[in-house]
C-alpha cells in the first residue's frame, strides 16, 4: 500500500464536541467514550469486525438525551471514512454481509457510489435496550443514516429476522462492519477509480 488510509477530524457544535482517529487499514484496536455506554459497546464492535483502528472521544448533551450525540458521531465517523479513502482509487467499490445473532439475522449491503441513500428496514415498536440509561433502538436508524448522509454511500440494511433490540442493533452494527471492510478493500485488478465515470 503507497499511503495510510487515516483521518483524524474535530467537529464542535452548540450540542456535540467530537474527536475521531480513524485507521481503515488496521487491525480493530479501538478506544471509545461517548458517554453513551451502548453506542460505545457498538463503536468497539464496529472496529473490531471492520478491522478499522479507531479513536472516538465525544462530549455531548446527553442530559437532553442520546440523539444529538449519536447523530453527530455518524456524520464525523462517515466524514472520516470519505477523507481516509480520497478519491477511491483501486477500492473494490461494494460491499455486503449477512449477518446472524442467535434469532436476528441482518443484511447490509453498500456501495461507495458518492450518492449519499440510506433504505432501512426494521421492526417498528422496538423497546429500548438496557437499564437505567436506556438506548431507543430508533438510534440505530439515525447513526446510519448520518453516516451514510456525510460518507456519501449508498446503504440498505434490513432486519430479515429479529425480535430481541440489542441483539438486532449489535448485528447491523457488525454487518456494517463487515460489508464496508469489503467495500474498502483494495483490489490490485482495479485500475483507476472504480466506475465509467472515472469518478465516484
Amino acid at each position: 500500500m503507497s499511503q495510510a488510509r487515516t483521518a483524524k477530524q474535530h467537529r464542535k457544535t452548540a450540542e456535540t464536541d467530537i474527536e475521531i482517529e480513524l485507521n481503515v487499514d488496521g487491525s480493530g484496536k479501538s478506544k471509545i467514550d461517548t458517554g453513551v455506554p451502548f453506542f460505545d459497546h457498538m463503536l468497539t464492535l464496529f472496529s473490531k469486525h471492520g478491522l478499522f483502528d479507531l479513536n472516538v472521544k465525544v462530549v455531548g448533551d446527553i442530559e437532553v438525551d442520546y440523539h444529538h450525540t449519536v447523530e453527530d458521531t455518524g456524520i464525523v465517523l462517515g466524514n472520516c471514512f470519505r477523507e481516509a479513502l480520497g478519491n477511491k482509487a483501486g477500492i473494490t467499490r461494494y460491499g455486503f454481509f449477512l449477518l446472524p445473532m442467535d434469532e436476528t439475522l441482518a443484511e447490509v449491503a453498500m456501495d461507495l457510489s458518492g450518492r449519499a441513500f440510506l433504505s432501512y428496514h426494521a421492526p417498528e415498536r422496538v423497546e429500548a435496550i438496557g437499564g437505567v440509561n436506556r438506548f431507543s433502538y430508533q438510534l440505530v436508524e439515525e447513526f446510519l443514516r448520518a453516516f451514510s448522509s456525510s460518507l456519501l454511500a449508498t446503504l440498505h440494511v434490513e432486519i430479515r429476522r429479529g425480535r430481541d433490540a440489542h441483539h438486532m442493533a449489535e448485528a447491523i452494527f457488525k454487518g456494517l462492519a463487515r460489508a464496508l471492510d469489503a467495500a474498502t478493500k483494495l483490489d490490485p485488478r482495479v485500475t483507476g477509480i472504480p466506475s465509467t465515470k472515472d469518478v465516484l
